[in-house]
């Protein structure tokens, strides 16, 4: 009967704890918009949590698990086979969450559009969404396609040279993200502290 026992579970606990705060500090916190801000920070903190996962412990890791496969190791099946297609439904969907979710917040604060145009007052915040855009359109166009055809995602077979292909263009829309990501979070974070007179 531990809820923490599933991932559903915890989830669940989470944003019980959550409503229990926001009632306990209704005064400020409690609204609806709050909510939707506390959600696109949660579908944020997914997405980028998974693309440093990737980046920094699941390459190096099917890289050194290649490397050991001749010497009797594991290779890298199990990471390719059960956790990566887990790992990359979870990345692109809350990459589409995060997106989704930072735009209503501009939309209902009026500055949509003077966020992606650098309008005086949003242009520290229309560079944080201008680089999750980039950072998007990399994930679905890039990202997954090619992940789709390295781990044998999409039902086809594929020679050698395209899925060394494939990795390359992977590998790189996702270092790409991860090094927008740095700055993408100074700009979101600048705004929400005030550093947007810019």
């Amino acid at each position: 009967m531990n809820p923490l026992k599933s991932i559903t579970g915890t989830i669940v606990t989470g944003v019980v704890i959550s409503a229990i705060v926001m009632v306990i500090f209704a005064d400020g916190i409690s609204t609806s918009i709050q909510w939707y801000v506390w959600f696109h920070v949660l579908a944020g903190v997914a997405w980028i949590g998974l693309l440093y996962y990737f980046n920094f412990v699941q390459v190096p890791g099917v890289a050194k698990a290649i490397s050991e496969a001749d010497g009797g190791g594991p290779g890298p099946a199990a990471i390719n086979k059960y956790v990566a297609p887990t790992a990359l439904l979870w990345f692109r969907w809350a990459a589409v969450a995060t997106w989704v979710s930072g735009a209503g917040l501009l939309a209902h604060y009026g500055i949509l559009g003077a966020a992606f145009t650098f309008q005086e007052g949003a242009a520290v915040i229309g560079i944080g969404a201008w680089l999750g855009t980039i950072m998007l359109f990399n994930v679905w166009v890039l990202i997954w396609p090619n992940q789709k055809k390295i781990l044998g995602l999409d039902g086809k077979t594929h020679e050698a040279g395209d899925i060394a292909k494939a990795k390359t263009i992977a590998l790189m829309a996702s270092r790409t993200n991860t090094a927008l990501s740095i700055p993408m979070l100074l700009s979101m974070t600048a705004y929400a502290h005030g550093g947007y007179p810019f």
